[in-house]
């Protein structure tokens, strides 16, 4: 749903509203799922991921602690990070 959705305002969880990413840290990483270069701080957590035998680093909301996605390394500057996140655990709330 938000993979090509590029609208200004904040994605936001879908579970409990915790804003999670702005609308001008969104990116086409070209993966097929929205991406985000950073996150708002303080509300996404970072936790190791060792399932289906890859390494990887999951990214739930710190409040409600819904699975968001991935981080990973390959991202754009200025953090070199590629937040990969399913549109399913996201909102969005338009800037007005």
């Amino acid at each position: 749903k938000y993979n090509k959705f590029y609208k200004e305002g904040t994605y936001v969880c879908r579970g409990c509203q915790n804003p999670l990413f702005k609308s001008e840290t969104k990116y086409d990483s070209g993966s097929g799922w929205p991406s985000y270069y950073t996150c708002i701080e303080g509300n996404v957590e970072e936790i190791q991921d060792n399932s289906h035998g890859m390494n990887r680093v999951e990214v739930v909301c710190n409040r409600c602690k819904g699975h968001l996605g991935h981080v990973f390394t390959d991202g754009p500057q200025p953090t070199g990070l590629r937040y990969c996140i399913n549109s399913v655990s996201l909102s969005f709330e338009g800037k007005e």
